[in-house]
């Protein structure tokens, strides 16, 4: 069985340790302790992960206390280009985030698959750029 450290666990979600760790404590994902340090089932890890792309998060409170201007880090995983316009597909934690801008654009900033970019979300329109 695979098993992750609260600090691994908690990059992979796109949320700080403390928060992982508050989830832990309120029984909203299930830990065990090995040689003291706490560590999360690759299984349980899992489920977390597709309720949070799903919407459901086990913080409430948290989503009350982002901004309107989020900045989420990522990876890209798709760049689909034609010789106006760019697709261009990051998976961010447990998010997928879709953004659309001029080729020329996504040429300068060197997208392509593997590239760690990070996407600013402001209501309807994300705007990539590189860290």
């Amino acid at each position: 069985m695979t098993t992750y450290r609260v600090a691994e666990a908690a990059e992979i979600l796109g949320v700080s340790d403390d928060t992982l760790r508050r989830w832990v404590e309120a029984g909203k994902v299930a830990a065990s302790s090995v040689d003291g340090r706490s560590t999360i089932a690759g299984e349980d890890l899992a489920e977390l992960a597709e309720s949070l792309a799903d919407g459901r998060d086990p913080d409430p409170d948290r989503a009350a206390a982002v901004s309107a201007r989020n900045r989420l880090t990522g990876i890209v995983v798709r760049v689909k280009q034609d010789t106006v316009m760019a697709q261009v597909d990051l998976i961010c934690g447990p998010y997928r985030v879709v953004s659309l801008m001029s080729a020329e654009a996504a040429d300068e900033l060197g997208l392509r698959p593997g590239v760690r970019a990070v996407a600013s979300v402001k209501s309807t329109n994300v705007v990539v750029e590189r860290p």
